[in-house]
């Protein structure tokens, strides 16, 4: 395994993470997922936090998993680039 499959696996993984945060914020009453939404919101807050306190919701609607997402994609292609892995 390489440095650059370990970057490119961490950055998928937690750009599904936030996808998957955002997702399951719409079904607010599902009682089951409780403790997987808990873990997200865990694993994702230190991301979200500083954008949403920035990025206040338009209209209802959070930007700021997709601002994340796009940070990380970003983050991720410098990195890559710097391990000369793409």
């Amino acid at each position: 395994m390489t440095l650059s499959f370990l970057v490119a696996t961490t950055a998928q993984l937690f750009i599904f993470a936030i996808i998957a945060r955002a997702l399951l914020s719409w079904f607010s009453g599902v009682r089951a997922l409780t403790p997987v939404s808990a873990f997200l919101h865990e694993v994702t807050n230190p991301v979200l936090q500083p954008i949403q306190q920035r990025l206040r919701p338009v209209g209802g609607f959070d930007f700021s998993p997709i601002v994340a997402i796009f940070l990380i994609s970003i983050m991720e292609s410098l990195v890559l680039n710097l391990l000369g892995g793409h």
